[in-house]
């Protein structure tokens, strides 16, 4: 990135700088800021370096001691840290004690420590450039910043060469003067994190500075950067939970926030089907239709008006069910119609389900006393097959043969949560109590929306979360839950309520990397304490290194900046559906990073992560996947503009997957010509708005 150095400004002349830089440096030493302006600036969506050099205040400050400088200018750089500060630059010549205060105040605050040295005589020799960055190193440093001034190139080598001996984004080094000039962008080539420019040719900071502009046409060429606001969709984690619990209860229901997808009109119909009366109503509530036939895919709508059923045992008298193409719609019905409908239930679906085998499925629902038949796996008495032993797995169409049994069952959680969810939202109608023991669970997040959906409609269900000492210490972090346990209470029934669908957090992460990487992207329609899994998202780009800032509380707008990224590391066995999206984020950030959960793919809409594999490998990205692990080695977008390492464009398959649709877009902002995806129209699954929304951030 270029990180524009920024001096001798009021707060007023910094706010306008800072709307044509995507960096800057901001020389508290240099600008007449009061404590109350610093922090006003460095609330700044752009990320922003904080340098307060002692020996330039103290000579700003005629009388003023050294002492008295270095108080002011810690002062000043920790108002700036508190604020917001990404960066804070410490010369290595300040005092010891200052420089390790600021160094554990960066720490507290998030802020990345730097420590510079800068040279305006002399270019310094390879050992003693060495023994500089080891002792910035060693003194705590997370970036070392070596300038030195070169008068020909064997001087500039000599600092380059330090990129051969450091990990390159832990290291800005670059020369001084008209001989190092190039040096200032090829340690971008090199991996530094970013590099330094001025804001005008006027403005220089030091000899051989580039202008920003010159210097962004020079690294980024004609590359397109995103900017633009957008809202989400609604979350069909709980719209479809929702819709389905709202047809079940006793009394007409209003869902808020609602936008139509196909899994999302694959509950509606479901719910139709079920008996429930459907409305939905346009943005501004004038007029409403009621919905009779199988698709609203033209509706714009806002509120769905749901007239349940006020199911029971056997309340229901239906035959067959299609769940579309929705796994999870497949997984909530077959418990459900096992406890509802007074006879046996084939469901149908479409599209990639058709091939999606529904691993557990059978032996988690013979524990309950259902039996599960489809074509291809015959199963006979209470489940199993001619070896006397459940079926391993089932595919769609099935067949759902007798009553949910209320009792006491040890399950599994290796194949998801989406079946012990439907279980869960089943179980309560039952005419006795049930307990589901929970061993190895998976996706937890979701079954807790599936709590918190019943909840809203008047059903309620214990539960209990348990593991080892890491569970107890990290005060009950679901990564480490290694058992739970439902104590569900028979005799209840759903009641009539009144809910608004929150934003999609898997939609949403789309859009963060995208403005990570490429630009700045504001989102509308988020809460940033929801229970969707894939609110992940945030944890990982701030790891990477992303600038993220909220207003107006938990549901206000979301603003993510480029920043420079670095590698990061993450388990994404609770948030499957982010491992497209994070796996080109990857791909532009500096270092290896490791993404653990590689084994939730496989049964998705494609096996996810053998696309995943083979996207990055087309794409000229170098990855591999040990064992459980996705391995990314990633380059900053600059370093790839630089090398000539851009992503490949050409054509590609989606799998007929919609995840991979929103990640291949993504990546082709960062291509060195167009993608071509070959199936771009299942996207409609999840999010039929993507390609617009998409087109309003990137200007096409």
């Amino acid at each position: 990135m270029i990180c524009t150095s920024i001096q001798n400004r009021d707060l007023s002349g910094i706010l306008t700088a800072l709307e044509t830089c995507e960096m800057a440096e901001i020389r508290l030493d240099r600008c007449p800021l009061t404590i109350e302006e610093i922090r006003e600036c460095f609330t700044s969506d752009v990320p922003l370096v904080a340098t307060c050099r002692v020996e330039e205040y103290q000579s700003a400050h005629p009388g003023m001691t050294v002492g008295e400088a270095a108080y002011e200018c810690e002062r000043r750089l920790r108002e700036a840290m508190e604020a917001g500060a990404a960066f804070v630059d410490v010369e290595m010549e300040a005092p010891r004690e200052m420089a390790r205060r600021i160094r554990n105040l960066a720490r507290e605050n998030g802020t990345l420590f730097i420590l510079s040295h800068h040279d305006f005589t002399s270019p310094g020799t390879d050992d003693s450039l060495l023994e500089i960055a080891r002792k910035a190193f060693r003194q705590g440093a997370d970036i070392a910043k070596i300038v030195t001034t070169a008068s020909c190139s064997e001087d500039v080598r000599a600092v380059m060469s330090l990129y051969e001996k450091f990990k390159p984004s832990s290291l800005i080094a670059f020369c001084m003067g008209e001989a190092g000039r190039d040096s200032r962008v090829e340690c971008l080539r090199r991996g530094a994190p970013y590099t330094y420019a001025a804001l005008s040719e006027s403005e220089t900071v030091a000899p051989g500075q580039w202008p920003a502009e010159e210097m962004h046409k020079k690294v980024y060429g004609e590359l397109g950067f995103v900017n633009g606001r957008c809202r989400m969709p609604s979350s069909k984690s709980f719209a479809q939970r929702a819709v389905i619990v709202a047809a079940l209860a006793d009394g007409v229901s209003r869902l808020d926030g609602y936008t139509p997808c196909s899994d999302n009109e694959a509950a509606i119909r479901v719910a139709l089907s079920l008996g429930a009366e459907v409305t939905v109503e346009n943005e501004v509530g004038a007029s409403s239709d009621s919905v009779s036939d199988a698709r609203v895919v033209s509706m714009e709508a806002k509120r769905l008006i749901i007239k349940g059923i006020s199911a029971g045992i056997d309340s229901v008298d239906i035959d067959e069910l299609n769940v579309g193409e929705s796994g999870l719609l497949t997984r909530l019905m077959i418990p459900l119609v096992s406890q509802i409908a007074s006879r046996d239930v084939t469901l149908k679906g479409e599209g990639t389900l058709l091939n999606r085998p529904l691993k557990g499925v059978p032996l988690m629902m013979s524990r309950f006393g259902v039996r599960i038949v489809d074509g291809e796996i015959p199963c006979v008495d209470n489940a199993a097959n001619d070896h006397g032993k459940p079926a391993p797995f089932c595919k769609v169409p099935l067949k759902v043969c007798g009553s949910l049994c209320p009792g006491k069952a040890d399950i599994s959680g290796k194949e998801g949560s989406q079946l012990i969810s439907g279980l869960v939202m089943a179980l309560p109608l039952a005419d006795g109590n049930s307990t589901i023991e929970v061993t190895s669970p998976k996706s937890i997040p979701y079954m807790f929306i599936t709590l918190d959906v019943m909840k809203k409609f008047g059903v309620t269900v214990r539960n209990e979360m348990t593991g080892p000492r890491e569970f107890i210490e990290s005060g009950g972090d679901w990564t480490y839950c290694t058992d739970m346990t439902f104590r569900i209470k028979g005799g209840q029934r759903y009641k009539s309520a009144d809910m608004t669908i929150e934003g999609d957090w898997s939609a949403a992460a789309n859009f963060l990397v995208a403005g990570a990487v490429f630009g700045k992207v504001v989102l509308e329609g988020l809460d940033t304490t929801s229970l969707q899994a894939d609110l992940s998202i945030m944890d990982i780009l701030m790891e990477a290194g992303a600038s993220l800032s909220q207003t107006d509380g938990d549901r206000g707008d979301i603003t993510v900046c480029r920043a420079p990224l670095s590698a990061f590391e993450t388990d994404a066995t609770n948030c499957p559906d982010l491992f497209p999206i994070i796996s080109v984020l990857a791909a532009f950030c500096n270092g290896q990073s490791r993404i653990h959960g590689v084994d939730r793919l496989a049964h998705k809409e494609s096996d996810r992560g053998t696309a995943i594999l083979e996207m990055l490998t087309k794409m000229g990205v170098i990855a591999e996947i040990l064992g459980n692990t996705l391995i990314v080695e990633g380059r900053g977008l600059a370093q790839r503009c630089l090398s000539g390492t851009l992503l490949k464009g050409g054509c590609y398959t989606s799998h007929h997957d919609h995840r991979m649709v929103m990640a291949l877009k993504v990546a082709s902002l960062g291509a060195d010509s167009p993608i071509v995806i070959d199936d771009e129209a299942c996207v409609a699954k999840s999010f039929p708005g993507f390609p617009e929304t998409f087109s309003k951030i990137v200007g096409k």
